[in-house]
């Protein structure tokens, strides 16, 4: 059941199964979607921007917005924006953070989401941050939305009230994707890879995250894979 409102929110929409599923979420609760997008050197870029795109004309989001980020690339230290880097296999117990990581990244972005949001009277920003991102990536932990909340409680106008929404902060990349199938997410219109625009590879650690996920569902990802490791979890 939909908890109806007559309020914005802006999504930001990587192209991804967690911000697509978001994007629902958020729909789903009433808010008419404004969505965010923005390209910051990754291998994948088109294709995430293509799936970004889709996604907005699937929800009907009252507005897209691309944003070319290029200094995050021109900043270098991932290997996401950086040809000398390889992208490396999935490892799924690693616990230290990986050559992925493109450093503060969530910080810039929800910067420009709440610029966004305060100027088109949005009273939430979405993001899919989930549990499995927090030990790898610093800047989707809780602790680092929290902060982030003060900062825009303090650095918006007095009559704005932003609220920074992750709504899959306690849940697996599985029950994101439960929740997904729930609303009915086009999950063949998204991509989730690190190095091939097509078909995914199947072995970088969003691929494995991804195929896991529907693997524990029992269900087939609907997009192309060069190869489909089993990633499932034992019982």
């Amino acid at each position: 059941m939909s908890d109806a409102t007559d309020e914005r929110a802006v999504v930001l929409a990587s192209g991804g199964m967690d911000s697509a599923t978001a994007a629902y979420e958020a729909k789903a609760q009433g808010y008419d979607l404004y969505l965010l997008h923005t390209s910051y050197g990754q291998e994948t870029e088109d294709k995430e921007r293509e799936c970004a795109r889709r996604l907005a004309d699937e929800t009907d989001a009252a507005d897209f917005l691309h944003v070319e980020t290029g200094h995050l690339a021109r900043i270098g230290g991932s290997s996401l924006t950086d040809d000398e880097m390889d992208v490396a296999d999935a490892d799924l117990d690693a616990d230290e953070v990986p050559t992925s990581y493109v450093p503060f990244r969530n910080a810039n972005l929800l910067a420009m989401a709440v610029s966004y949001a305060e100027a088109n009277d949005c009273s939430a920003v979405f993001i899919g941050a989930h549990t499995e991102d927090f030990s790898g990536y610093p800047d989707c932990r809780p602790a680092f939305f929290e902060a982030f909340q003060r900062v825009v409680d303090t650095g918006t106008r007095d009559d704005t009230d932003i609220e920074i929404r992750a709504p899959f902060a306690d849940l697996s990349k599985t029950d994101i994707a439960a929740r997904g199938l729930e609303l009915s997410v086009p999950y063949e219109h998204t991509w989730s890879c690190y190095r091939a625009e097509a078909p995914a590879c199947g072995t970088c650690d969003a691929c494995a995250f991804r195929l896991q996920a529907f693997q524990n569902l029992g269900e087939r990802d609907p997009i192309d894979y060069e190869e489909r490791p089993e990633y499932a979890e034992s019982e």
